[in-house]
C-alpha cells in the first residue's frame, strides 16, 4: 500500500494524470466545437448571436482553461515520444518540469492577449 502512496507523488504520475485529464476535457469539447462552427453556418445573425455570448467573461475564463488544456495535453504528448525515441530516460524530471512551464507559459501568453 506504501508503494502506491509514493508512485502516486512521483511527477512522471501527475505528468500522466494531466495528460489523461486533458485530453479526456479536449474530447468533450470538440462537440461543443462543431456546434458553434455550425453556427457561422446558419447565418450571420445566429453568428454574431454566439459571438456576444462568448464575449462573456467566464467565456473568456474558459477560453483559457481551454489554451492551458491544448499546452499541457501538446506538452505531454512531445515529454512522452521524446522519452519513448531518445535516450533520455534519466531527465524525466526535466522533461516533466519543461512540459509543465510550456504549458504555462502558452496559456499565460493566451490570458494576456485576451485583456
Amino acid at each position: 500500500m506504501k508503494n502506491d502512496h509514493r508512485a502516486r507523488n512521483h511527477p512522471a504520475y501527475w505528468a500522466f494524470l494531466v495528460h489523461r485529464v486533458s485530453g479526456v476535457a479536449l474530447t468533450l469539447f470538440l462537440p461543443l466545437h462543431f456546434w458553434a462552427l455550425g453556427n457561422a453556418l446558419q447565418g450571420e445573425a445566429r453568428l454574431e448571436s454566439f459571438l456576444r455570448w462568448a464575449d462573456q467573461p467566464l467565456v473568456k475564463f474558459a477560453e483559457w482553461v481551454l489554451v492551458l488544456l491544448l499546452a499541457a495535453h501538446m506538452a505531454g504528448g512531445v515529454r512522452l515520444l521524446m522519452l519513448e525515441f531518445l535516450d533520455w530516460r534519466d531527465w524525466q524530471k526535466t522533461l516533466l518540469a519543461g512540459a509543465a512551464g510550456v504549458s504555462i507559459a502558452v496559456a499565460l501568453l493566451f490570458l494576456l492577449n485576451l485583456t
